[in-house]
């Protein structure tokens, strides 16, 4: 498992593939400037519940990984990633098993 630092210390632990794919989509939309919200499901081992979090290119933010070999991109699944982004719920963290479904429903997929 690893991290998602942001602002000043606040630690969001995700599994390292999901926080691998997290990186690129977010650096991605970040390096253009945008500000946006990013949204996830709790598990029930950690408690339960939601995560929103609002992403600005001001503010710090780290990714720190517990395995030290990136894993191999996704294709589908960045896009998911990125297409839920301009939606109003913000980018949605999904499962890597739904990108594929998620871009079949999806209206501003292309």
């Amino acid at each position: 498992m690893g991290y998602l630092i942001y602002g000043s210390g606040a630690e969001y632990e995700i599994e390292d593939r999901t926080l691998a794919h997290l990186k690129i989509a977010i650096v991605a939309k970040l390096r253009l400037q945008e500000s946006f919200l990013v949204n996830w499901t709790v598990s029930s081992e950690q408690g339960s519940g939601r995560v929103s979090i609002w992403l600005s290119p001001a503010i710090s933010l780290q990714f720190r990984f517990a395995g030290s070999r990136p894993p191999e991109l996704n294709r589908v699944w960045l896009e998911a990633l990125a297409i839920s982004s301009h939606g109003t719920r913000g980018m949605v963290v999904m499962p890597e098993d739904e990108a594929e479904a998620y871009l079949a429903s999806a209206p501003n997929a292309g």
